[in-house]
């Protein structure tokens, strides 16, 4: 095959599917990873593709600065509160919950019942507040250098403080989720949730629809790095695809009837 037909059905790949591994280039086209890497490096350098670890992503910019707290808590307000409250009945007594920084997370702190027992363990002053109300709940907070708006904990103590913590079930916030992964906005904090993500029993990803197909500015995992997606729409076909083969489940959380 000529390189010049190599690199249009590497591009109408990445075109249909947003990313394609090295891999999977490979096994396409019957070439060589190292023939690959080439292609992939011209046609990032001719502009059609953005190279990333182990394969390469499209063009689409990413979302590069998060909205202010405030403002995002006013937004999608409803459904929020349906992830939440979906989040929150998957919790039984007694267990280790982690639960992440954000709008969506405050919302599965908030779920949950008043006469809850278990531990929560958080990087979040908001949801640590939140759940401080509840009697049988013993609260975590991880410490670490504090971001405005979210209050959210972050560098080397939080990320040691999840190292050393065991959880049956972590709730993971979002910056956005697409083919390329789950990805976020403060870098800092990518290292917490890839943490939360390896030390949990059961791992879950919120985000609202409007996360759906976006992709923030830092990959903080690939799709088969956690469990489920707890949202409030269905997926794009496409992201609901690949979230299949990677194996793992989408809950739908419905909006109360009023």
């Amino acid at each position: 095959m000529l390189a010049a037909e190599r690199h249009r059905k590497i591009v109408a790949e990445i075109s249909r599917l947003k990313f394609v591994t090295t891999d999977d280039l490979t096994t396409l086209l019957g070439v060589s990873q190292e023939t690959i890497r080439r292609d992939l490096a011209l046609l990032e350098r001719r502009g059609e593709l953005t190279r990333v670890h182990g394969g390469a992503t499209s063009r689409q910019e990413p979302v590069g600065e998060e909205a202010p707290f405030a403002e995002r808590s006013g937004i999608l307000a409803e459904e929020k509160a349906a992830i939440g409250k979906a989040a929150a009945a998957l919790v039984k007594p007694h267990q280790t919950v982690v639960i992440d920084v954000g709008t969506t997370a405050l919302e599965v702190a908030r779920a949950l019942p008043a006469d809850h027992v278990g531990v929560i363990a958080t990087p979040s002053l908001l949801v640590a507040a939140e759940v401080s109300s509840r009697p049988g709940v013993e609260v975590l907070v991880s410490g670490g250098r504090v971001r405005a708006g979210d209050l959210a904990c972050s560098n080397v103590r939080a990320v040691e403080f999840f190292a050393d913590l065991r959880a049956d079930t972590a709730f993971i916030g979002s910056g956005g989720i697409a083919q390329y992964g789950l990805t976020d906005f403060h870098l800092d904090e990518v290292a917490t949730k890839r943490v939360m993500l390896a030390n949990a029993a059961h791992r879950y990803v919120l985000a609202d629809s409007s996360k759906l197909g976006r992709t923030a500015v830092h990959r903080v995992c690939e799709l088969h790095g956690f469990d489920t997606l707890i949202t409030d729409k269905p997926c794009p076909p496409e992201l609901n695809t690949a979230l299949s083969l990677a194996g793992a489940h989408v809950i739908v959380a419905r909006r109360a009837r009023r």
